[in-house]
């Protein structure tokens, strides 16, 4: 992580061995908050619906081994569902065939590969840094002149020398218009020749978009031109009372607005609101 310890604590002291802490680190202060908290947490559930039902929701939500789907009921809802399961896909010939990935792990699979990044922030800017590391060979398409205002500025530098020294070359002002199991195809005027680069393996890190079919279904409203679902940013209630949106959902289309370190809040604003909430009486009083 880039952030500081203190900054990704969420109501329990975070300690680490250094300033930042690992993924192992992380993970393994998430899921001891979780049994702290005696959290009920119904991993590998899928949820494909959502209703309204009496004073709350009703989710049917299935197990891949389990013959049928489990109803769960609520009184209030919270997504938090991120959008790193939504890539923006390129759009070309090729996109599907193997060798291309809409993600990245690790670097050392591609030792000594030939491999071809599309796109121009952080995403793209660390997985080149990380490779070339390890001894591949990195070439960046990116369609804008320069890399993308939002990559962190203590890796900008990195970056940059990394691409003077050779070590990472650059394709600026250019788009793939077609990938083959071989090369990939970039293309720097609309209507000129393209350049076939190399390439063992391509890795489009062209940035992710929320699913947000599930809120839509609900009848949450979003901002066709920011994407953003319509809320109130100080309780993080959606113009359907009881359902609240976290994390990088409430960004819309500019995921760099919310992050770790400012996502963290949400939580408290949405239990403060709810408990703000006067009891609800039954019928029967």
């Amino acid at each position: 992580f880039f952030s500081t310890a203190d900054k990704l604590e969420i109501g329990v002291p975070f300690v680490t061995a250094g300033d930042k802490p690992t993924r192992r680190e992380a993970l393994t202060y998430y899921r001891k908050v979780a049994e702290h908290f005696e959290l009920d947490v119904r991993q590998y559930h899928t949820v494909g619906q959502v209703a309204q039902a009496g004073d709350g929701f009703e989710l049917v939500a299935r197990h891949p081994g389990s013959a049928e789907p489990e109803k769960i009921r609520s009184r209030n809802l919270v997504l938090a569902t991120g959008y790193f399961e939504s890539p923006n896909v390129l759009g070309v010939p090729g996109e599907n065939l193997p060798h291309v990935s809409h993600f990245y792990v690790e670097p050392h699979p591609y030792w000594q590969q030939r491999v071809v990044i599309v796109g121009g922030g952080n995403s793209a800017v660390e997985a080149a840094l990380e490779l070339c590391r390890v001894g591949a060979r990195v070439s960046i398409v990116h369609f804008l002149g320069e890399f993308d205002r939002g990559v962190k500025p203590w890796i900008l530098p990195d970056i940059t020398n990394r691409v003077k020294e050779g070590r990472v070359a650059v394709r600026w002002c250019s788009r793939v218009v077609e990938i083959t199991p071989a090369e990939v195809v970039v293309r720097r005027d609309p209507d000129g020749d393209g350049e076939r680069i190399p390439a063992d393996f391509v890795l489009a890190l062209t940035g992710y978009t929320a699913d947000l079919a599930l809120l839509r279904s609900i009848g949450v409203a979003v901002d066709e031109k920011t994407g953003i679902p319509r809320h109130t940013p100080e309780t993080m209630e959606t113009n359907v009372p009881g359902v609240y949106i976290a994390g990088v959902l409430a960004s819309g289309f500019d995921a760099n607005k919310i992050f770790i370190e400012n996502g963290r809040e949400h939580g408290g604003r949405i239990c403060g609101h709810i408990k703000s909430k006067p009891p609800r009486v039954s019928p029967e009083g």
